[in-house]
């Protein structure tokens, strides 16, 4: 195979461009940002290319947009992201014109070289390496927009004012409405993004780290 690295850290990068030689494969290039990934990438025309997602200048989704990036301009190309995040949402863009040639590894989760291999080589021959972890992470995500998505143009007005840090009664009056309406709209709320009465969980605060999500 003949592949690309795009990894910020100096140590992994060069470490894993040399267990890939030991296994007789050849790393075209190494790039330490999101920013050359697609250029080299252009100029080596790779098989595969392995992308970190968190990357600078801001070490936040720069990877995996890069990635996003080269599916659509290098779609025979394979693309494994290695990381140690889920970002779910440009995650779910990666994968949406299909998964063939995608992959998707968490680095404290591939606990064999062997493994690391397999998947490699079947991203690189358009087949497809998904950590169970992240399809999990994805299809809570989905879950969750979907909820979000039953909301009331009134409920979805509480739950912004929920995450404002307002109560039921400042609420009222942000909205000319009664309390009880806004007891309402939040019962509404709770039982369309599934959040059951819970002992342990405040319901309140998960409502708002949906919206947030």
């Amino acid at each position: 195979m003949r592949i690309v690295i795009a990894e910020d850290n100096a140590i992994l990068r060069d470490g894993l461009a040399g267990l890939l030689a030991e296994r007789g494969h050849e790393v075209v290039a190494m790039v330490g940002d999101a920013t050359d990934l697609s250029t080299v990438v252009g100029t080596h025309a790779p098989d595969v290319a392995v992308v970190d997602v968190r990357m600078p200048p801001s070490f936040t989704d720069e990877g995996l947009l890069a990635a996003i990036e080269l599916r659509r301009k290098y779609p025979r190309t394979g693309v494994l992201v290695f990381s140690q995040w889920v970002e779910t949402r440009y995650a779910t863009e990666l994968l949406s014109d299909g998964a063939s040639g995608v992959g998707y590894l968490l680095k404290d989760r591939v606990a064999d070289v062997g493994d690391f291999m397999d998947a490699l080589g079947r991203v690189a021959t358009g087949g497809t390496a998904l950590d169970p972890e992240v399809v999990s992470q994805l299809m809570g995500a989905a879950r969750q927009q979907s909820g979000l998505a039953r909301l009331t143009p009134r409920e979805r007005e509480v739950l912004e004012l929920m995450a404002q840090g307002l109560t039921n009664a400042a609420i009222a009056r942000a909205l000319t409405v009664t309390e009880r309406a806004v007891e309402k709209h939040i019962g509404n709320i709770f039982t369309k993004l599934d959040l059951p009465p819970s002992d342990t969980h405040h319901r309140r605060v998960l409502a708002v780290l949906r919206l947030k999500g």
